[in-house]
């Protein structure tokens, strides 16, 4: 029973010993260190006094409620740049980049940033963002915008530089720091590329003009191409099917001329026989009855040639017979050519001859016209001349009555006139009744006989003139009856019919 309490307290003892070594024992992980404060230690690297142990990638003994652990991440941390800047040139930039960073592996980085970061690893970033802000904004004021285009490694570089010593300081490294974009509010950097831009643009405009080119030359070889393949095609094509034409009409004529000449054989062979038939009768007519006979095979002898000759005469007059009718034939369509012809020539004379007759004719009219008009014009010339030279002597010899005629001829023309005054009323008040009426019309028709007194005063006003054309003192051709009625007829209006 002792034993079993002795190894139950060995047990309980061992567990107590093991639970208080997990309670003691600390290990960094690869991405940390242990920060140990409590008691004084001496890390090598590390001046006196620091008073914390730093451990990475091992475990140690910490003394629970006297020593404090804690840890500091050694992980990668980033910060987004967003610094606006103002250039060499005066122009306001804003660099936009990233930068990578983390806690130095070596202990006196990991004491720096313990010291400063312990307990605000996650202002890390700020910190980092703020020293970069001002070293960049250094550098961007000492270059030019084509320096940073060109040459932005430098700027890194410039950059990284300026920021090691602090960064030492802080405990913290770089591992990368990148500029992502430079943006230009004013648009000078744009600006800066359009002359670039506008090269490659009309680089590539002429290069695709040149293409253009090209290709439409090509296009136009090709398509020559094609058009002379096309025209040697339906060459071969025509002469392929002028030679099938050709032989199309040979064998048409093939048949007509292989049936001639079958006739032709036919006919030769038939001669033939019966020349072998006649000469076969002949030899049997003089094998069996020459002797006895002979006037018998002389008579058969010129019956056939009599046959014979009647057949080639017959052969020959139906020759003769095609010949002639082609002879008529064409006789008959030369003297209806010669007709038609001679028709036609008649036809054209005929109506050439109809034309000028007409055209003759009628110039004859027109001439007669012009003529018979020319006289007639002449006639009423000279009637109205004696009308006229009538008309003075009258005139001449009594005023008077030739003025009355005149006034008599034209009396309605006078009266419609002086009734025009009164038709444009519409409504007339007489005071003194019908006697106003009567009074009204008497002076309408009175104006008549006024018209023939001012006519009167006139004739007499130029009969009295001194000088006048019309006066007895008055010489020459002037004095004349004619003289005086051309004046009259000057000055008072006489409509003649």
């Amino acid at each position: 029973m002792a034993i079993g309490v002795v190894a139950g307290i060995a047990s309980a003892a061992i567990v107590a010993l093991i639970g208080l070594f997990k309670l003691m024992w600390r290990v960094a992980e690869p991405n940390e260190a242990l920060v140990i404060s409590g008691s004084t230690h001496k890390t090598e690297g590390l001046g006196q006094g620091m008073g914390f142990r730093i451990v990475t990638g091992r475990g140690t003994l910490v003394l629970p409620g006297v020593q404090a652990v804690r840890k500091l991440s050694l992980d990668l941390n980033e910060t987004q740049l967003s610094v606006d800047c103002v250039t060499h040139q005066g122009i306001p930039l804003r660099v936009k980049g990233v930068v990578i960073f983390k806690v130095g592996d070596d202990l006196v980085s990991i004491a720096n940033a313990a010291r400063r970061f312990l307990d605000q690893q996650k202002m890390m970033p700020e910190r980092v963002h703020i020293v970069f802000a001002g070293h960049l904004r250094s550098i961007v004021g000492g270059l030019t915008v084509e320096d940073m285009i060109r040459d932005r490694e430098k700027l890194t570089g410039q950059t990284r530089m300026a920021c090691g010593t602090e960064m030492e300081k802080l405990g913290l490294i770089v591992d990368s720091l990148q500029i992502h974009e430079i943006e230009d509010p004013t648009g000078y950097i744009k600006n800066l590329a359009m002359p670039h831009a506008a090269a490659v643009q009309r680089d590539a405009r002429i290069a695709q003009a040149e293409a253009n080119r090209l290709a439409t030359e090509a296009e136009q070889a090709a398509f020559a191409r094609m058009a002379e393949a096309t025209r040697d095609s339906e060459i071969l094509q025509a002469g392929y099917q002028a030679e099938r034409d050709k032989a199309a009409a040979t064998a048409r004529q093939a048949g007509p001329l292989s049936e001639a000449a079958a006739r032709q054989e036919v006919v030769v062979q038939e001669t033939r026989v019966a020349e072998l038939e006649a000469h076969r009768r002949e030899q049997q007519l003089q094998a069996d009855v020459r002797k006895p006979a002979d006037a018998a095979a002389y008579e058969t002898r010129t019956r056939a040639e009599a046959e014979r000759d009647a057949r080639i005469s017959a052969a020959q007059a139906k020759a003769r017979e095609t010949e002639l009718a082609a002879a008529a034939e064409a006789t008959r369509v030369t003297t209806a050519a010669t007709a038609d012809a001679q028709a036609v020539e008649a036809r054209g004379i005929a109506s050439a001859k109809a034309t000028r007759a007409t055209g003759e004719a009628e110039a004859a009219a027109t001439q007669a016209r012009g003529l018979a008009e020319a006289e007639s014009a002449k006639a009423r010339g000279l009637a109205e001349a004696e009308a006229i030279k009538a008309r003075a002597a009258a005139l001449a010899e009594n005023q008077e009555a030739v003025v009355a005629q005149q006034l008599a001829e034209n009396w309605p023309a006078i009266v419609e006139a002086g009734a025009g005054a009164f038709g444009n009323v519409e409504h007339m008040v007489l005071l003194n009744g019908a006697e106003g009426m009567s009074e009204m019309f008497a002076k309408a028709l009175t104006m008549g006989g006024t018209g023939l007194g001012v006519a009167r005063q006139l004739l007499a006003s130029m009969g009295q003139a001194p000088g006048s054309p019309g006066s007895p003192g008055s010489s020459g051709s002037s004095g004349s009856p004619g003289s005086a009625g051309s004046a009259v007829n000057g000055r008072i209006p006489i409509h003649e019919d």
